[in-house]
């Protein structure tokens, strides 16, 4: 069963791919259905730099609000995570920093 974490926040693809080591895992992109020859068929959508991608609070991008389906950045290191907080403003507004 798909898992909804607490905390994801949307961001534009073109927003990613400024990361210097940014890679996607393609073939985990959702499915969308769409009729070819009069039939309706599950294809993987194409992803342009105008799509929505989900940065979840554990720092994994994903294409849907699930954490753990359609995974297409999961690399994640310390760099990754600075690259979140400077440059896309990204804050878990759950997170609770311990002193």
């Amino acid at each position: 069963m798909a898992v909804i974490g607490k905390y994801c926040k949307a961001y534009p693809l073109k927003s990613l791919r400024q990361y210097e080591q940014w890679t996607e895992e393609l073939e985990n992109v959702r499915e969308e259905t769409q009729e070819i020859d009069g039939k309706q068929v599950q294809i993987k959508r194409d992803l342009s730099e105008d799509d929505f991608l989900y940065l979840q609070e554990n720092y994994i991008v994903t294409d849907g609000i699930f954490k753990d389906e359609n995974v297409i950045f999961a690399q994640v290191t310390d760099e990754w995570k600075t690259f979140c907080h400077e440059r896309l403003q990204f804050e878990n507004p759950l997170s609770v920093e311990s002193d």
